[in-house]
């Protein structure tokens, strides 16, 4: 039996700490509340917001529609090899502690993603990734239920189209409700350390446990933790150009960070280009870019989204007039009706 509230404060469900009153809210903790939950929804001709760790979203003042927040638990072992191991996941695992636990059971892959916020189900929508491990690199499957369809299924990797902070999930947000993830992990671990800051914190000792150990003192020493300094992590995407472009900006400015893609683009670091424009550390009222990471958007005090707004925007204005890049934000933006928004409308 679900138990649908009603008028209820979103701000401790959300990471950037927005005061967001929602008209109907349930817990989700298995896949027959949320079929009984969107049932309730249809019903009531109420739009559905997913909710996961909230680390990924600006949310509006009111929200008229039925917030589910997803709580699927456990940890499932589905094979196991001398090489391999495959882990199914509810997508209602807080994802740090996840990624703790598999270190600790002699499972590889996942030590660069340490200590990102949020929950197992949501990191397949963003691929999120750091320090040169993007999630879907290590994800088997993903177990959605359809709201087309109507029916519970299992997205193969291969077919999720996994790119740079993007996924099918992403584009067709209003289809599938994740609900479990299914990992394959390594039994030997394979270390990723050619980010320099990694490579020189990780000195001689080279283990997946110290990779995970310094992964996680690089972002503490970096971003500020969202319980003293509410934040999205990073708040802007870096920009990926085509090479031409790239070349003549480097005429320009020879020492801005980048990274070679494929297909002859290059992807540059936004918290540099926001740096050089003078916002790290700056503020607008009570919403600034974090003084030791200027990727960071932090609200201070009690912002509302159109503070927020207000001050991403003027970055973006800044960037675009000194590099003629566009950058793009990478939380989700909702209006009152629990809808995605485009962040350019």
């Amino acid at each position: 039996m679900i138990q649908i509230q009603q008028n209820v404060q979103l701000k401790a469900f959300n990471t950037l700490n927005l005061n967001a009153i929602a008209s109907h809210y349930v817990k989700i903790d298995s896949i027959e509340n949320l079929i009984a939950a969107l049932d309730f929804a249809d019903q009531q001709q109420l739009n559905s917001l997913i909710l996961s760790g909230g680390s990924n979203m600006l949310l509006p003042e009111q929200i008229h529609a039925l917030i589910l927040h997803m709580n699927i638990q456990g940890v499932e072992i589905v094979e196991d090899t001398a090489e391999h191991i495959k882990i199914k996941v509810g997508g209602g695992q807080i994802w740090h502690d996840f990624v703790l636990m598999t270190t600790e059971k002699g499972w590889y892959g996942l030590q660069n993603l340490a200590l990102i916020p949020g929950l197992v189900g949501a990191s397949p929508v963003q691929n999120i990734g750091a320090y040169g491990v993007e999630v879907g690199e290590f994800i088997e499957s993903v177990q959605v239920y359809d709201r087309l369809e109507k029916t519970t299924q299992d997205v193969l990797a291969i077919d999720c189209q996994f790119a740079y902070r993007d996924s099918i999930f992403k584009h067709d947000p209003n289809r599938y409700i994740i609900t479990h993830v299914t990992f394959q992990l390594l039994k030997q671990p394979q270390l990723r350390i050619h980010y320099g800051d990694l490579k020189a914190a990780m000195a001689d000792d080279l283990t997946p446990e110290n990779l995970q150990k310094q992964v996680i003192q690089i972002r503490k020493s970096k971003l500020p933790d969202p319980k003293q300094y509410p934040n999205v992590g990073s708040f802007f995407k870096n920009p990926v150009i085509n090479q031409t472009d790239f070349d003549q900006l480097l005429t320009k400015f020879p020492q801005i960070p980048h990274y070679a893609q494929a297909h002859r683009c290059v992807k540059i670091a936004a918290g540099w280009l926001i740096d050089q424009t003078g916002w790290k550390g700056k503020k607008i009222g009570s919403v600034g870019m974090f003084e030791k990471q200027a990727l960071v958007l932090v609200n201070y005090a009690n912002a509302s989204l159109n503070d927020v707004k207000h001050t991403y925007q003027a970055v973006q204005q800044d960037v675009k007039q000194k590099f003629n890049i566009k950058l793009e934000p990478e939380p989700v933006l909702f209006d009152t009706n629990g809808l995605i928004r485009s962040h350019s409308e």
